[in-house]
């Protein structure tokens, strides 16, 4: 099944059900838009977007309580003729009696909400780009640094658990170890999270499994996090080049999104969950507008004019 199914988005958002006698989980949300019918109410179908979710706020639903009863009838049975996902009743509004009977003879779920429409509108369309967006999962751990998504990534075996697990003994929250399923929000964001079965785990080669959430408590976990830093660990190589200043930056690509990426070389001695942390606080600051390496640079430049003034 494309998609998600109606009954994911009525737990995720404690809709009310007025039809509860069809099976949610068949139906499915393939789109992230939502529609509000107004239009379509005045029997206006042409360019109908049938295959959002229908929001039924103030507007539609005072406007259908001025209808005489035969042309109310005639309306739904033109609008319920199409394959919608579903109807939802905004501001505690609840469908006539007509309305839930002939959506329920069509199949269309019809739920209801507290929330004014606008306020829901916003939030079904960010919850539905999140379970509708492209989504990939790769071989890492997500740490959240400091409020900075840091996914570590480096061949099996290389020490990405352990510097997890370090940064979570020093106050960070793990996200998700050995898989992070990414999901692609929009062209500036990217949100990791952990798949069901191993959420909240750490695998430590000659220890084992370790729950993290009932070792060191739930404020060392976290469900998700956005992907804003990307740590590549790997070997020490005596003839690589590693950057020793930082002026420009890295980057590598997920789902067609560039991260600022730093290759974090590895030898024996070296602290990853220190060296870690440093980078996501150096990061951030870097976000917040000043650069270290850029400060060095601007010093070094002064002193050697004014050197040079003072030869001259």
């Amino acid at each position: 099944m494309n998609g998600v199914s109606v009954s994911k988005i009525v737990e995720q958002l404690k809709l009310r059900v007025f039809n509860d006698s069809l099976d949610l989980t068949k139906k499915c949300i393939t789109i992230s838009d939502v529609n509000r019918p107004a239009l379509q109410l005045t029997g206006y179908f042409e360019h109908f977007e049938k295959d959002r979710v229908q929001v039924i706020g103030t507007v539609e639903y005072t406007y259908l309580q001025k209808l005489e009863p035969e042309k109310r009838k005639q309306i739904y049975r033109q609008f319920f003729s199409f394959a919608i996902p579903c109807v939802i009743f905004c501001r505690e509004f609840e469908p006539d009696a007509d309305f839930l009977e002939t959506a329920t003879a069509h199949g269309i779920p019809v739920l209801g909400t507290d929330y004014s429409t606008s306020a829901f509108m916003a939030e079904l369309i960010y919850n539905l780009n999140e379970v509708l967006a492209p989504c990939i999962s790769i071989h890492g751990v997500l740490v959240d640094v400091y409020g900075e998504g840091l996914l570590i990534m480096g061949e099996s075996g290389i020490g990405k658990s352990e510097a997890a697990l370090e940064l979570v003994r020093r106050g960070h929250r793990l996200v998700t170890d050995d898989v992070v399923e990414i999901r692609k929000i929009n062209d500036h964001t990217l949100v990791g999270t952990s798949p069901d079965i191993t959420r909240h785990f750490i695998e430590l080669r000659g220890v084992g499994i370790v729950d993290i959430k009932n070792l060191f408590g739930v404020e060392c976990v976290k469900e998700k996090q956005n992907i804003d830093l990307v740590i590549k660990l790997e070997d020490w190589r005596k003839d690589n080049d590693y950057d020793r200043l930082g002026l420009e930056e890295e980057y590598t690509e997920l789902l067609g999104n560039k991260v600022v990426c730093h290759s974090l070389p590895i030898r024996p001695g070296r602290n990853l969950a220190v060296i870690c942390e440093t980078a996501a606080a150096n990061h951030r600051q870097k976000k917040m507008g000043y650069n270290a390496a850029k400060e060095l640079y601007r010093r070094v430049q002064a002193n050697l004019q004014k050197r040079q003034a003072e030869e001259d």
